[in-house]
């Protein structure tokens, strides 16, 4: 592998990091702003993304419960997806890429895009029809926005790994033949 190579990856790698961590961080806060938010709604104001959903709360507990539920599922997600590319960037040789791991790797890699993807759409769809019933619900939208990204992305890994997974038959068949 080239020096150049080398350095973009070990760059990746930092970014991967840097991402994982902040997504964590996120994930943490709304875990917090949910306890806090049950036991005292007073403080809401005051605390990670001033995600105040008092009101819905209030109005009707199978919304709050539901949407907030779409939040965390969403963020916790979305870091457990960053912890397996962390898993896969630490562990892949380069200079012997297809092997069953990595092909293992990026189909859950794909499979976790896809449901981020297919969660967040679902509760854009909810919040929508949550706001048709009077709800506001402007503040949840910066959770789901990006819903046919991930789709469209997992879609790509799927085809990436479905191409590793053919490597690895074609150089175990050739190993065999050896």
């Amino acid at each position: 592998m080239s020096e150049t190579n080398n350095v973009v990856f070990k760059g990746l790698k930092i970014v991967t990091w840097v991402i994982f961590v902040g997504l964590c961080i996120e994930a943490g806060g709304l875990v917090v702003n949910f306890i806090c938010s049950l036991y005292n709604p007073e403080f809401v104001a005051n605390l990670y993304q001033k995600l105040d959903l008092s009101e819905m709360y209030t109005t009707s507990k199978s919304a709050f419960f539901s949407m907030y539920s779409f939040i965390l599922i969403i963020s916790i997600l979305k870091a457990y997806l960053f912890y397996l590319l962390i898993v896969l960037v630490t562990k892949i040789d380069l200079s012997k890429p297809f092997n069953s791991f990595v092909s293992k790797q990026i189909s859950q890699i794909s499979y976790y895009t896809f449901s981020i993807g297919l969660l967040s759409y679902l509760a854009r769809q909810v919040a929508e029809n949550l706001q048709h019933r009077g709800y506001n619900i402007d503040m949840l939208n910066q959770f789901w926005a990006d819903s046919q990204a991930f789709i469209l992305m997992a879609a790509v890994i799927y085809v990436i790994a479905t191409i590793f997974s053919k490597g690895v038959a074609y150089q175990e068949e050739l190993e065999e033949t050896v």
